[in-house]
């Protein structure tokens, strides 16, 4: 993959003052960022008052460096919110030239990019599902990332792993876990007892999983 400076030689830079929201998660974006200089925190943006500022910071990322490349890396909107602390100067680069750089890289070097990527993706997503989403909506979110297709066409999870190990994943106990699967039956958005799981509503798991809640069954 080309060099930053390279990339950037004959290209504008734009400029973003002090608070300014360079992303939104799960948002999705025809561009990749980089920034020149400044500072920008990564996070979780609050609500009412808080909102547009970050509420529950997860890292910081100072020029030069790209921002949030994992996302770009896997095709995916960007995974937290992004804000600005400094005044920023910063380049805009396609998605689709960017990824057809990284196209250039050695075979190995590509495969070793997306693994990181996919283990930096998850970790992230687990602590932002902690921190932004009550107990429910991370059940929900588990449920719809753990699905698989049916024999009849449906959207089934099998528990592999016990409830205690699940519930950890979470952050919640497993008494919670136990609670919150019987209200999601109770409201009719999964059925079954035991390791396995129906996905009855798999539309109404994502409405409460929020939108950017994967679903490996395809049917959402």
């Amino acid at each position: 993959m080309l060099a930053a400076q390279t990339i950037f030689s004959n290209r504008p830079a734009e400029s973003a003052a002090t608070g300014t929201v360079l992303l939104q998660r799960a948002a999705a974006t025809d561009s990749v960022i980089y920034i020149d200089s400044g500072r920008v925190l990564l996070g979780v943006v609050g609500t009412g008052a808080n909102a547009g500022s970050i509420e529950h910071q997860l890292g910081v990322v100072e020029g030069p460096s790209w921002l949030e490349a994992t996302a770009a890396v896997l095709n995916l909107p960007s995974a937290v919110d992004a804000v600005a602390q400094s005044g920023v100067q910063f380049h805009r680069l396609p998605l689709e030239e960017f990824r057809a750089n990284l196209g250039t890289c050695a075979p190995g070097v590509q495969s070793m990019l997306l693994d990181i990527a996919r283990s930096h993706r998850q970790q992230t997503e687990l602590t932002v599902s902690r921190l932004a989403k009550d107990a429910e909506a991370r059940c929900a979110e588990w449920l719809l990332s753990h699905a698989e297709t049916s024999e009849h066409g449906g959207c089934t999870v099998q528990l592999q792993q016990r409830k205690r190990a699940i519930a950890a994943q979470l952050g919640i106990a497993p008494e919670t876990l136990s609670r919150v699967l019987r209200h999601l039956r109770e409201l009719r958005l999964i059925s079954g007892s035991g390791r396995t799981v129906d996905l009855v509503d798999p539309i109404g798991l994502r409405t409460l999983a929020g939108p950017s809640a994967p679903c490996q069954c395809g049917l959402v």
